[in-house]
């Protein structure tokens, strides 16, 4: 039987060690973290498309206990005006509708039941070096495991050591202009729905918030980067720290967010944002990177998990239907690149209509409506091409990629 050794046990990790399983693969997973890695405080939407491509491996039920349904986004700006509604993707055949859940639990959700498949995952595994020989590839672990297979998967986010590796003079990842934290409140806003996400396009900077079935409102802001901030600064910014700027940064708005600021009891911490628009390699002929480590999309895009779901499934079709691993690896590349990268550059323009100076700021409140309503249609500007992609198992894969629609 192939074996396969996938680095990171975030989501794709697991996700393509039950996938490649399901492909007859013995798969492995490796986890640098002595445990999984969970970012406490934060949570993320998992659009209609990634849920969809769980279902391609039956692996769906895992997290259909976990969130809430957000089916809706509804934008305003900072005075208060309102400027249109969008789905937060198409519902699927069934009725099912994104659902927003806490980054940890679904991290456990996953990774418990790639465990309950039989998959294996080592923790307190960094990967230092992996080289190829004779059809192979043996990863060096820093705690001196050795390991050989026939194929390695790098699932480990945006500073991937696998795509560090695999092309060592490769760009690194593009620091966007914006920082991103949020937190859990103990308020609800008075007539704000259960899981309508409300979306402020503020005169400082940009907030949202979404009331959970348990009463409290999840929120998220995000700042403008400070121009050459450095990471450390950053991480070193206190709680209270963080409380006044924000404050000072939503004061003239019409919204919430100071009462929720003001009612999340937890610590805040905020961080960079960043994506890779085009990473130039991802594989050889026994390595390649997929989800954030090939193509992370800024979060404004919603999309990171869903896209290293999609990956995950896609690459163990490849491996199933194709000669040998080299030739699966290209097909992979042929079915997932233009789609990645376009989901990478609107994620871009997201974020940089979120920080927009004055003149840029009255522009966009002003044709905004008017956006809403085209990209709300089955037009041109429809995101339909992000939300309805939907992944095929059964159908196999051939010298041109199919599969898909």
């Amino acid at each position: 039987m192939p074996t396969a050794l996938l680095i990171g046990a975030g989501v794709a990790g697991p996700v393509a060690a039950m996938a490649l399983q399901r492909a007859g693969i013995d798969a492995e997973v490796f986890e640098a973290h002595p445990r999984t890695a969970e970012d406490v405080g934060t949570f993320l939407t998992l659009q209609t498309n990634g849920m969809d491509a769980l279902r391609a491996i039956d692996a769906h039920d895992a997290v259909a206990g976990i969130g809430f349904p957000t089916p809706i986004m509804r934008f305003t700006s900072g005075p208060g005006r309102a400027l249109g509604a969008l789905p937060t993707g198409r519902a699927l055949d069934d009725g099912t509708v994104s659902h927003t859940v806490r980054r940890a639990d679904l991290y456990s959700a996953l990774r418990d039941e790639a465990l309950r498949r039989g998959v294996v995952i080592h923790h307190s595994h960094r990967l230092v070096h992996a080289h190829e020989r004779d059809g192979r590839v043996r990863a060096a672990f820093a705690n001196g495991a050795r390991v050989d297979a026939d194929l390695l998967v790098g699932c480990d986010g945006v500073r991937s050591r696998v795509r560090a590796i695999i092309n060592p003079v490769g760009a690194g990842a593009r620091r966007l202009p914006l920082l991103n934290l949020g937190g859990y409140a103990e308020h609800v806003v008075p007539d704000a729905r259960v899981g309508d996400y409300h979306m402020v396009f503020g005169r400082r900077g940009f907030f949202g918030y979404v009331v959970a079935p348990d009463a409290t409102t999840w929120w998220f802001a995000n700042p403008r980067s400070p121009a050459n901030a450095e990471e450390q600064s950053i991480a070193a910014t206190t709680d209270a720290q963080w409380r006044r700027r924000l404050r000072d940064l939503y004061a003239d708005d019409r919204s919430p967010a100071i009462d929720l600021i003001d009612a999340t009891r937890h610590p805040l911490r905020g961080h960079s944002t960043w994506d890779l628009p085009s990473v130039g390699r991802w594989r050889t002929d026994t390595m390649i990177v997929i989800g954030d480590a090939a193509h992370a999309a800024s979060p404004s895009s919603g999309q990171g998990a869903s896209m290293a779901i999609e990956d995950a499934v896609q690459l163990a079709r490849c491996v199933r239907d194709l000669p040998g691993i080299p030739d699966a690896l290209a097909a992979y590349e042929q079915l997932r690149r233009t789609r990645v990268e376009r989901v990478v550059t609107a994620g871009a323009r997201t974020s940089n209509d979120k920080v927009a100076g004055p003149v840029a700021r009255v522009l966009r409140d002003t044709f905004m409506p008017l956006f809403i309503r085209r990209v709300a249609g089955r037009g041109r500007l429809s995101l339909d091409w992000i939300h309805t992609h939907h992944i095929d198992w059964d159908d196999p894969v051939g010298a041109t990629p199919a599969g898909q629609r």
